[in-house]
């Protein structure tokens, strides 16, 4: 069940339309996982610095149960992302980063129980 979090600080009507959509299952596809797997959020306008630079510039949380919790794992997914951010963003890739944080079933509650159980 991956979670994808892109802030950026670029306006929303600067965003390509139906973004959201096209992140989900840009993540299902680069982490093999069902789409409907898939949560997304996706927040423009945020007040961001980046390298000490306030121009345009986003942010990626992947976080996941089983696919990014090693650097070869995360080396192949970075790319992948960058190449779908820079494309849907217009973004360089030397203004956007992204983290990888790992999950565990038991981290993730879902149908008034945890993922563990179901």
């Amino acid at each position: 069940m991956p979670f994808v979090e892109l802030e950026t600080s670029l306006p929303a009507e600067r965003l390509p339309p139906g973004l959201p959509l096209k992140l989900c299952e840009a993540t299902a596809t680069i982490l093999g996982k069902p789409a409907e797997r898939v949560n997304v959020t996706v927040r423009s306008g945020m007040p961001m610095v980046l390298a000490g630079s306030a121009e345009p510039c986003a942010q990626l949380l992947v976080s996941s149960i089983g696919v990014v919790g090693s650097a070869q794992q995360n080396q192949g997914h970075s790319a992948r992302f960058f190449d779908f951010l820079t494309a849907e963003l217009g973004l360089g890739p030397e203004r956007i980063v992204i983290r990888f944080y790992p999950l565990e079933p038991w981290q993730i509650g879902k149908n008034r129980t945890v993922v563990t159980f179901l």
